[in-house]
Formats: structure tokens, C-alpha cells, sequence
């Protein structure tokens, strides 16, 4: 909260002194190039001090109605920080007098409430100037339709190309195991049924009881292959459920917190089945966690997945798990983050456009 303030004052601080600048050029009409340049210079303090991101794409005419309306912003923010500062040496004189005997504290106590309303006007001050430079940068130096539609075809061209590299991977995963997995185990089977045929009739019942047990597995790792590729009782149960049995299936203690009140749409639930199922195999097959927890809420227009694990941390983003979990997010329209310092705890979070 500190460093944000802070980071808010400073790049005010320096909106008022370039401001200054800019009222001179609006004044004086230098020329039309050094608006573009002054204009840059605002683009890349409100980067960098407001986490303001705009675009180079307009021309001078915009540049100049920009720095006509920033240059009296700022100058206003430089207003508020001087009553802020004033304020603020006041408070400290105030205190000087208090223990230096001059100000009584019934003194002093009179005018806390007034300095208190006044720190808040100026907070607020602070506050709304940021907001209105936000609302400039954005209204002047922001992207324009063209530049809006380019940006949005080529997220949907890499988010397309993204689906079909993690669908083409999945397959690959799937052809792995049903080969290494269940493939041999069926050889095993057939191979232990050819020596049950070959025993006398009296000594086949412990070949045939491990047949039965060979099968059953043949039909554990295909139902385990089957849910990864979808769960078919995800329509007909819906998120919640799904969602507990793969907490029961973990192998480790999982807590989950399912706080959406409605059934979702079947894509939307389909990932996010996708991303806690995938989060928490790779958190106990690697994170060395005892504990993970799964959250899924909705937030407004949005429902936010949410698998936290308290194990070493270190979880490789540029994975095929996680990358592949990145596209089916992505290709929802929606944010992908994973939080996985060396120590822990790593953070797998999917937020899903719903509306």
C-alpha cells in the first residue's frame, strides 16, 4: 500500500513539472513535432508510475488537444500535492509547539478533526487527478478501432494456433498411455489367459484369479484415460461434483470451495475442469505438498479457478502441462497465472469470461 502511494506521488510529481512544460508550449505554438515528442514522454511516465499502457498510433493534431487537457491537470495535481505537503508541515509544527510547550493539547486536539477532513479531501484530490489522467491518456493516446481490431486478430490467431497445438498434445499424451499403459497390460492379460488354457482344468484357479485382477486394472487405467480425456459425467452432474471426485481421486489432501451458485456453460466448465484436474496431478506428483486447495468463485462477469498447493514451489511454466492449460484459458478469452516461487506455495489461477 506504501510503495503504490508512494509510486502515485512521485509520478504526479513529475505530471506537474512537465505540466508546466506543456502549458509553455500550448502557450508559445513551438512546433507540431515537439508535441508527438512530449506526448511520448507522458506516455512513458504513466507506464511507468500509474500502469497506464497506451498507443503510439495517433498523430500531432491529438498530441496537442492532449497537452492542452494534461497540461491543467497536472497542474492541478501539483496543487493538491502542495496542500498535501503544507498540510503535512503544519501537522509537524503543530507537534514541535506541543513539546516544546508552546501549543496546549486541548490546542492541538481542536484542530485533529479539521486536518483529518483536509487529509482526506486531499487523498481524494490525488486520487481523481490519477484518474483523470488515466481518462486523458486513454481518450487521446489510446489505440484506435484499427489498431484494436489488428491487436484482436492476432490474439485470436495465436490463441487458435494455441488450441490445436494442445489438442494435438493431448492426443499425443493419450496415444502414450493407452500404448505404455493399457496396451501392455492387455498383452499381459492375453498372455496369462494362453497359460490358463494350456493348465489341466483342476490347476487354473490362481491364473484365473489373476486374470480378474489383470483385468480390473485394464479397466481402471481406462476409465483414468477416459476422464482425461473428458468426463462424461460432467453434464450430468456439473462442476461441483466432478470436481470432488477428482479431490477424492488426488492421492493427496485436497480441501475444495465451490461457491458458484448456477450450472456454467459446458466450455467454461469443461476448462476449468481441465485446470484443476491438471493443477492438482502436477502438485502431487511434484510439489511435495500435503495440502491443496481448490477454489472456484464467481466475481461479476467472471468465474476465477484457483488451486493453491503448499509445496516446494519452482513449477516449470513453460511446461506441456501448464503451457497447454494456458491455451484452453486463452482460448476462452481468458487470464492465465501461475505463482510458483522457489519455497512455495505455487498458485495455478484461471479467470473465465462468463457473460
Amino acid at each position: 500500500m506504501v510503495r503504490r502511494w508512494a509510486r502515485l506521488v512521485v509520478g504526479l510529481a513529475i505530471g506537474a513539472c512537465l505540466a508546466v512544460v506543456e502549458l509553455l508550449y500550448v502557450a508559445v505554438r513551438w512546433p507540431r513535432s515537439w508535441a508527438v515528442a512530449l506526448a511520448e514522454v507522458e506516455r512513458r511516465r504513466l507506464a511507468r508510475w500509474h500502469d497506464v499502457e497506451s498507443s503510439s498510433d495517433y498523430d500531432h493534431r491529438a498530441a496537442v488537444k492532449y497537452l492542452a487537457l494534461r497540461s491543467l491537470v497536472g497542474l492541478l495535481g501539483g496543487g493538491t500535492l502542495v496542500v498535501l505537503a503544507y498540510g503535512f508541515g503544519a501537522a509537524a509544527m503543530g507537534v514541535w509547539q506541543l513539546t516544546d510547550g508552546v501549543m496546549q493539547p486541548l490546542q492541538l486536539l481542536a484542530v485533529v478533526p479539521l486536518g483529518l477532513v483536509l487529509l482526506y479531501l486531499a487523498i481524494q484530490g490525488l486520487v481523481g487527478v490519477t484518474a483523470l489522467e488515466k481518462s486523458l491518456a486513454l481518450r487521446y493516446l489510446g489505440p484506435s478501432e484499427q489498431e484494436l481490431l489488428r491487436r484482436r486478430i492476432t490474439e485470436l490467431s495465436l490463441s487458435r494456433a494455441g488450441v490445436v497445438e494442445a489438442v494435438d498434445a493431448e492426443r499425443r499424451r493419450i496415444e502414450r498411455d493407452l500404448h505404455d499403459g493399457v496396451q501392455q497390460r492387455i498383452v499381459a492379460l492375453a498372455m496369462l489367459l494362453g497359460r490358463t488354457r494350456r493348465r489341466p482344468v483342476d490347476d487354473r484357479d490362481d491364473l484365473l484369479a489373476q486374470a480378474h485382477d489383470e483385468a480390473q486394472e485394464i479397466l481402471n487405467d481406462l476409465r483414468d484415460v477416459a476422464w482425461r480425456v473428458y468426463p462424461t459425467v460432467l453434464d450430468n452432474l456439473g462442476l461441483a461434483e466432478v470436481l470432488a471426485g477428482v479431490a477424492e481421486r488426488a492421492g493427496i489432501p485436497v480441501k475444495l470451495s465451490f461457491t458458484v451458485p448456477d450450472r456454467l456453460p459446458a466450455q467454461l466448465e469443461t476448462v476449468a475442469y481441465f485446470v484443476a484436474s491438471e493443477a492438482v496431478t502436477n502438485a502431487a506428483k511434484h510439489s511435495r505438498a500435503d495440502l491443496v486447495t481448490i477454489e472456484v468463485a464467481g466475481h461479476e462477469n467472471m468465474v476465477i479457478v484457483r488451486i493453491t498447493d503448499n509445496g516446494i514451489g519452482g513449477a516449470d511454466t513453460t511446461g506441456s502441462g501448464l503451457s497447454g492449460l494456458a491455451r484452453r484459458v486463452a482460448a476462452l478469452d481468458g487470464r492465465f497465472t501461475v505463482t510458483s516461487p522457489d519455497g512455495g506455495p505455487t498458485v495455478v489461477t484461471a479467470e473465465l469470461p462468463c457473460g
